[in-house]
Order: structure tokens, then C-alpha cells, then sequence
């Protein structure tokens, strides 16, 4: 079996609502979600999930290949752009390719890939996260209430502009995350928006009124001292790494003893995912996939020993793909389909008349000018609207 070639599909993930972060908020319910198919000889296709712009820089070291070969595959993109970096886009056209090429190699096995990749439980743990700071506070109750109706104790909020806010917001999942544990896990996620001494500041104050698991992303993703400084400075978690892209990136904050909770993004691949918490089991650590659509990662995770908690955005699937897997005694229940049990149904797809969507300039994955450069969150956010 080798691969002869690939197919490039963009679809649409409904939210039901908008979804947002300390950054900024999407202007409409419905993303993209872009799906990669790799085509084989043998008939096989594999998918693979993220954006994936950059492919004509790493295909060339697949094409004509089997993809069972798949870690070795890895090694060989990544040895094809040593030069000139595998960083963002690159980095996400390797993992769609990973991806993929996983599911190949499950597919051409007949079994899915929790299986290959030798996991005994198909069940993986996870948190509730439901990308949430645009919501009033009923809508959020709303929200988690579905999650606690399939078993969730274990949600994350989006926060960090005012403190207040976010602390009614915390009680409040707690209140609804009670009635399945005394004790359910809150986390807090600011997105990289805050400096150190705001962090500490304003964690220390949410940390008077509820009990954190973990700060995420409490300061910018590469700054190991100022995490390290953070995690001496208040009593949750420090949990960092979803935009980390290659294990040198890790290298600096496992050093400076920065990190607590080793997170892993979903678009950057499975082998990715597999290295990362090789890494974080050397050091004692646990390991924990950052959500996307079907959540391929969530294979892996079952097969590896130190795996705490996936997150899980939301119980929907993008339109056009149907995703085997189930939601229930909070967490996700993998399936018996061979491969990623992803299957795609083009035709839908093709309908949507997906059409180049214009420069993004806000938005969450858009980093506000005033970011890290407030006295108050209220002030830097007031600065930004006056500067556009």
C-alpha cells in the first residue's frame, strides 16, 4: 500500500453559540473545520483534521510511501523543512498528515486505533469546556448543565478581564457540577492574556472564594520563567503547551520546573501527542489533549499511562462528519469503527459552498494590542476599543 494522493475539504462546525476567549470572540456561531483525505492504492483513504495550507512543503516525503511506516513518516516531514523551520502552519499540515496516516494504518488493520496503538479501556476521561466567554451567565448554566447531564465533574471556564465576574461564574459551574461529586474539578483558562504579577493577582483573588485544579496559559506559551514564577505564586496547577509545536518547545518549561498539567494540542497529530506524553511520564507528569472536532487525539490518550482529563468542547460533530464515539460518564467512549472512526460524507460538504473567508483581525486566535500591557483588565479592554 502506498500513498498516491491527497483531497482538501472544508466544513462547518455549528456551535449553537458564539465561542470566544480573553482575546476576543468569534463573529458567528458556525468555524471551519478542514479535513484532509489521504488516497492510497489499495483503496484505503485516511483522514486527518486541522488546517493544513502548508502541505505542498512536507507531502513530498509521504507520497509514494506505506503509511504504516507512520513514525517514521513523522521524522522524515520534519527532516524535510529542518531548514526552514516546522513551526504553525507547517506544523498543522504534518499533523493533518499524522493524523491520516494513523488512520490508515488502523484501517489496514480492520480495528480502531485505540486499539493499534494498545490501549485496554476505550473509555477516556475528560472536562467539560465550552469555549465560553461570550455567554451571560444563564447561558453558561445552560451550557454546563447539558455537560453534568452526561456525567461531566470537571469543567473549564474562559475568563480573565474581571475577576468578579469569573468568580460568580466559577461557583456557579459548581453549583451545577455538584450533583455528580462533592468536589467537582474547576479550572480556569486565561489564553496567554495576562503578565506574570497580573496572573498571580488576579488568581490569588479567584483563589479566596473557589478551588482551582489548574491556571492555563496563565502568561505567554514560551515563558518559562514567568510560569515557573506564577506556580510559586499560587496554589493551582499550572497547566501550558497546547500551541507548542515540536518537543524542544517543552524543553525550556520542564527545565525551569514551569508546568504541572503538560497539555497537548489535537491539531498537531497523534505521534506528536505520543512524544509529548512520553516526555511528561519521564518527568512525572501528567499529560492532557486540548479539544478539536472529533477529537483524534483522544485515541492515543487511552493508550497512555498518564493521561488525566480530555477536554471536550462540545457534544456536536462538524456538518458532513460522522465521528464514532459517544459522551457519557463524563468523558468520551470510543468506538469500534477501524481507524479514527471518522467517516465523511463529501456530498454534504460540497454543498456548504465554503468560500475563502476574509482576513481575520479579532477574534480569539487574534492577540489584542493592549494584551499583558493593562494596570486593569477593564482598562486594557477599554483601550482596545478606543484604539480601532
Amino acid at each position: 500500500m502506498k500513498v498516491t494522493g491527497y483531497r482538501s475539504l472544508t466544513t462547518k462546525h455549528d456551535w449553537g453559540r458564539l465561542i470566544g476567549d480573553a482575546n476576543g470572540v468569534m463573529s458567528e456561531p458556525r468555524t471551519d473545520v478542514h479535513v484532509l483525505i489521504l488516497e492510497t492504492d489499495a483503496g484505503l483513504e485516511g483522514v486527518g483534521l486541522g488546517q493544513h495550507g502548508d502541505i505542498g512543503r512536507v507531502f513530498g516525503a509521504v507520497e509514494g510511501e506505506d503509511p504504516r511506516a507512520v513514525s517514521a513518516l513523522y521524522d522524515r516531514m520534519l527532516n524535510w523543512v529542518f531548514k526552514t523551520g516546522h513551526a504553525g502552519a507547517t506544523f498543522g499540515a504534518v499533523g493533518a498528515i499524522d493524523m491520516a496516516l494513523w488512520d490508515l494504518k488502523a484501517k489496514a488493520a480492520g480495528e480502531p486505533l485505540w486499539r493499534t496503538l494498545g490501549a485496554l479501556d476505550r473509555f477516556v476521561p475528560g472536562y467539560a469546556s465550552g469555549l465560553d466567554i461570550a455567554l451571560d451567565d444563564d447561558a453558561l448554566m445552560r451550557l454546563y448543565e447539558g455537560f453534568a447531564d452526561r456525567g461531566f465533574s470537571a469543567a473549564k471556564l474562559k475568563g480573565g478581564h474581571d475577576v468578579q465576574r469569573d468568580l460568580r461564574r466559577l461557583e456557579g459551574l459548581h453549583e451545577v457540577l455538584r450533583r455528580n461529586s462533592a468536589q467537582p474539578a474547576l479550572m480556569f483558562d486565561a489564553n496567554e492574556s495576562w503578565n506574570r504579577a497580573q496572573a498571580v493577582r488576579f488568581v490569588t483573588a479567584l483563589e479566596r472564594g473557589v478551588d482551582l485544579t489548574w491556571v492555563e496559559e496563565p502568561v505567554r506559551r514560551w515563558d518559562a520563567a514567568g510560569l515557573a514564577a506564577v506556580r510559586r505564586g499560587i496554589r493551582a496547577a499550572v497547566a501550558t503547551g497546547e500551541n507548542l509545536t515540536g518537543l524542544e518547545q517543552y524543553r525550556p518549561l520542564l527545565d525551569a520546573d514551569a508546568v504541572d498539567i503538560v497539555q497537548v494540542g489535537n491539531v498537531w497529530g497523534i505521534t506528536h501527542f505520543l512524544r509529548v506524553a512520553a516526555l511528561a511520564h519521564g518527568h512525572d507528569l501528567p499529560v492532557s489533549a486540548v479539544a478539536y472536532h472529533a477529537n483524534p487525539t483522544a485515541h492515543a490518550a487511552a493508550a497512555v499511562p498518564n493521561h488525566l482529563a480530555f477536554e471536550v468542547q462540545d457534544v456536536s460533530s462538524p456538518i458532513g462528519l460522522t465521528v464514532d464515539q459517544q459522551y457519557e460518564d463524563g468523558g468520551i467512549v470510543l468506538g469500534d469503527e477501524p481507524g479514527l472512526g471518522i467517516l465523511v460524507d463529501e456530498a454534504s460538504i460540497v454543498d456548504l459552498q465554503v468560500t475563502s473567508p476574509p482576513v481575520v483581525v479579532d477574534g480569539p486566535h487574534v492577540r489584542p494590542s493592549r494584551a499583558g500591557l493593562r494596570l486593569t483588565p477593564e482598562a486594557g479592554r477599554e483601550a482596545d476599543r478606543v484604539g480601532r
